[in-house]
């Protein structure tokens, strides 16, 4: 048996004896659905500079800002749950996961089938006017673009449209990480899935359920600095390891 099979059924053995699990996930979940990671060497920081995705330039050139948001948007459509994310769905399903944190705007958890999903960088599919605060669907814009204008506006108030995901300068939604730090206040596994663990504050969440007594499950391709103080670590791809662990589980589930 491997080092990586003993860590399976390590995470599984402390899956099944956790109450309350909850899982924070990053973009690593969402590069095997072909999204790709933004600061990988394929990620679009290579082919942009990240202040693109900033409130402040999207205030001071929103048309070349919607260039940029087409071009991601064009990739998360396309972008289907993968085994990963199905996983999730099934440890949901089983009573044993609580409820997803994650820092992905792509919306792939809810389309899995997850129920509970705490979004702390928000979401890809709803832009917010910047006038009026009204909610549109994602869509909508998407075909104001496609017709030929450069930059989508409220057909409300006539105001400028933004993503009501995260830009870099925003706050992060206060509600929702306030949920997310109790839901890892309170856990008793912390499991991590795809995340670097380089943004904060979603970097600080382990640490959160760590001090309050939590077990840590960590599964990422590469290392993070919170290795050494996770209970498992397994350095690999989501998609084939997770699926593993949970039919451990489910074993004797």
């Amino acid at each position: 048996m491997t080092n990586i099979d003993q860590d399976i059924l390590k995470a599984a053995e402390l899956i099944k004896k956790a109450n309350k699990i909850v899982a924070l996930t990053g973009a690593g979940i969402s590069v095997e659905s072909g999204i790709p990671d933004f600061r990988g060497p394929s990620g679009l920081w290579k082919k942009y500079n990240p202040e693109i995705a900033s409130i402040s330039f999207f205030l001071k050139n929103p048309e070349e800002f919607w260039k940029f948001s087409l071009e991601v948007w064009k990739t998360l459509k396309r972008a289907k749950p993968n085994p990963a994310h199905k996983a999730l769905v099934e440890l949901e399903k089983m009573g044993k996961l609580h409820c997803i944190i994650t820092q992905n705007i792509d919306g792939l958890h809810q389309k899995a089938g997850s129920k509970k999903v705490l979004e702390i960088h928000g979401s890809a599919n709803w832009l917010i006017c910047t006038s009026c605060r009204a909610r549109h669907p994602s869509e909508t814009v998407i075909k104001q673009l496609k017709s030929g204008m450069t930059i989508p506006i409220c057909d409300l108030c006539g105001g400028l449209l933004r993503p009501e995901a995260v830009l870099f300068g925003d706050m992060l939604p206060q509600d929702v990480f306030s949920e997310a730090v109790s839901e890892a206040s309170s856990c008793d596994l912390m499991l991590i899935v795809g995340s670097s663990l380089v943004v904060f504050p979603a970097a600080q969440l382990p640490s959160v359920a760590k001090k309050n007594g939590a077990k840590i499950v960590l599964i990422n391709l590469e290392k993070t600095w919170f290795d050494e103080k996770a209970d498992v670590v397994i350095h690999g791809k989501a998609g084939s390891i997770l699926p593993k662990i949970v039919k451990n589980v489910k074993k004797t589930h």
